[in-house]
This record gives C-alpha cells, structure tokens and sequence, in this order.
C-alpha cells in the first residue's frame, strides 16, 4: 500500500477542520478560523445553515436517490424556481460547474449541426476558467492547466477577455462559429471584472451573427454578485446559463439552463448523469434558493461587497505595491505589483482563510453572502495588515 494514498492532485495548507458555524471553521485543536473563501464560492449561506442542514436531514431520512429513469418532483420545483428567476425555458441538473459547462458546449454543437455546420466552434476567452473534464479544460485560457493533456479537444477559437472587436474579427473570419461562451466575472483568472456593457456588445454580436450566448455563472451566480446571476445587472438574456458551486451550499449540484433556440436541442439519449438532480441535492438547492430569497441576501451581498472594497481601498490608498482593488458583491480582489503566494499560508496562521490566484498575484476573497458587519471589517482589517506587512518584508529583502 503506498504511504500517501491520496494522488497528488492539490497543494494543501496544513490544516483540517472538524466543523463549521456561519464564517468560521474550527480545525481538530479547536482553533478558529474566519472564511473568506467560502469553499471557493460553495458556502455562500455559511456553514452548518440552519435551513440547508434541516432540508438535508428530513430528505436524507425520505429518499436520497431514485436516478432520472423516474420522475423527481424534486428536480421539477427546482427547474421552476432556477428557470423562473433567470428567465430561462428548460434545465438539466448535473453534479458541477464543469459538468454544466459540458452540457452547455454539447448543445451549442447541436445548434451548430441543426444549422448545417460540420465543424461548430465556440469562442471562449483567454484567462477563462471553465473546469478540468477535457472539454471544458480545452474551453479554459489557463495553458497552464491544460499542459500535459493533449491532446486537446478541437473546436475553441480564442479572443481576449472583454475585447468585443477582437470577437467581431473572429466573426468575419471563421463561418463556424456558433457560440460564445464567456464568465461575467472572471474568477480564477483573478476577479477580472469586464466593461459595464460587455456583456450588452456580446449579446449584440451573437443576435446579429445567429450565435448563442453562454454565460458560465459556475462562481458568480446564486447572488455572490448583488443579483441571482451577474447578467441580471447587465439588462440581457443569454440563450444558456450554467452554473453550481453555491447552488447546493456544499451539496454537489450543477445547473444548464437555457431558453428558445437553445432550450429543446437535447433528446433522450443525447446526455445524462446519474446523481445529476437526485433528491438530496435539489432539496439542498430548493432551500439555498429560499434563504437567498427570504433574507436578500443578494441585496446584502452587493451593499457588504461594494462597502468591503471602499474599505481595502481606504486602508491601502497610495500604497506602491497594489496594483488593482476590485470586485463585484461578495467577490474581491487585491492585485499586487509582484507574486504573494506566501499571504494565504499567513492569513491562515493569523485565522483567516482566502487563497491568491491570478498567476500568483491576486489575492481572492470569497465570504459567504451571511458575513456579519464585524466579520467584514474583521477580514478588512486583518488583510490590508498582513498585505502591508508582506510588502515591507519583501522590499527589506530586495535592498539587503
């Protein structure tokens, strides 16, 4: 038996937490430690919710699972209600975002053969983040995630991230483009939050060239960004949605959504998944989608994020090594100057957990949509601390 039987797939922090309550994690030694990641964009009630663990257990002691052979009214209250608020026609449930992400890509290939196109591409964006199957890995702009998996699937054509003329060029020069498919927000490339009317110019371009447009919602919907899903800020409708993460609160579940040309393409035989809506998952979901909806949360998440951000802004004003502060909702980032990898091993050690990504420069937070006033400031505080501290110590060491 090998001594580590875990594959090394993940660089881990040095810590394990036996529970959670609201923002905080308590690790084996009963320490405590404030969530700013909120299990990368999973936990947006927190943990252990009240309402999440309550629908949970009552639907754990009925029926966990059945598989979609059988009709699931459970997945069809959760169809109405997902449809309903972002005003789509049909869904197909999954178990994560990359799983929606595939769902999304199979339909556009079948809106590209339904119009007679041999070979449909899709454009998606440079920096973009769209999971690790190998489809949505060939979908992604990280070159570093995808090195050592070619090969890769064909039928991509890239374009930089909110740059509509770099598209418009592509749309004169490639007839087999059918689709977009694009992240309102940016998340693992680092919160990179595009033009107010990106998404508006997007959605133009696809009308006039006969393309969907497919929103990856996978980290910034279900009210992460002050509305249900990030587009509702923008005043269009895509033709697909997907998305998950906190979709389920930590349960795995994952949406597509779509609506008109997009919303009939598939057909028996042409996808499943067999805990894809199961009834555990859409009672866990139902539940989030109440709470969301019951406390505004979303309304919270806008106002807290939007305050959080004046205040990073205010505690790191003029300071040389901030390159960027950003971030829409409960979704933040502080750009430095220079790589910061150290700060999430050091924010752990003083009770605070985020993560830095954006090639190494961005340090990403993502606190559950409940955080308190004081846990904000908490965060705040502690942060721009620990950010002032790295960068003195690292301009101490450039002068030695």
């Amino acid at each position: 038996m090998a001594s580590q039987p875990l594959m090394n797939t993940y660089a881990r922090l040095s810590v394990a937490f036996e529970r959670g309550e609201g923002a905080w994690l308590y690790d084996e030694k009963g320490n405590k430690f404030l969530d700013a990641l909120s299990g990368l964009a999973v936990c947006g009630l927190g943990h252990a919710h009240p309402a999440v663990t309550r629908a949970i257990s009552d639907q754990a002691a009925k029926l966990i699972h059945t598989s979609n052979l059988y009709t699931i009214p459970l997945q069809q209250q959760l169809a109405d209600r997902l449809t309903q608020i972002a005003d789509m026609d049909t869904a197909f449930f999954c178990n994560s975002g990359a799983e929606a992400n595939e769902a999304a890509i199979k339909l556009a290939r079948l809106y590209g053969h339904s119009r007679g196109v041999e070979n449909p591409a899709i454009v998606v964006m440079g920096q973009s983040f769209h999971g690790r199957t190998l489809a949505t890995l060939s979908a992604t702009g990280n070159r570093k995630a995808q090195a050592g998996f070619e090969p890769l699937v064909s039928g991509f054509v890239r374009a930089p991230f909110n740059d509509v003329e770099a598209v418009k060029t592509i749309a004169g020069n490639n007839p087999n483009v059918v689709a977009v498919l694009v992240e309102p927000i940016q998340g693992e490339a680092g919160v990179r939050v595009p033009d107010d009317d990106y998404l508006e110019r997007l959605r133009l371009l696809c009308d006039q060239n006969g393309w969907l447009l497919m929103l990856d919602e996978v980290q910034t919907g279900n009210g992460r960004t002050g509305s249900y899903f990030a587009y509702q800020q923008s005043g269009i409708l895509p033709d697909v949605v997907t998305t998950a993460k906190g979709l389920g609160n930590g349960v795995p579940i994952g949406a597509c959504l779509a609506r008109g040309k997009a919303a009939h393409l598939l057909k028996p035989g042409h996808h499943g998944s067999t805990f894809g809506g199961n009834p555990l998952a859409c009672a866990a979901a139902l539940a989030v989608i109440d709470t969301l909806e019951k406390d505004n949360l979303m309304g919270r998440a806008a106002e807290l994020g939007a305050r959080m951000l004046d205040d990073f802004r205010t505690e790191l004003d003029g300071a040389d090594y901030i390159r960027d502060i950003r971030g829409k909702g409960m979704m933040l980032a502080i750009e430095m100057n220079q790589p910061c990898t150290e700060l999430g091993v050091l924010a752990k050690v003083k009770g605070i957990l985020l993560n830095v990504t954006g090639d190494g420069k961005v340090i990403r937070l993502l606190p559950p949509l409940t955080l308190s006033d004081t846990e904000a400031s908490l965060i705040v505080g502690v942060v721009s601390k620990l950010i002032k501290i790295f960068a003195a110590d690292e301009s101490d060491g450039a002068s030695a």
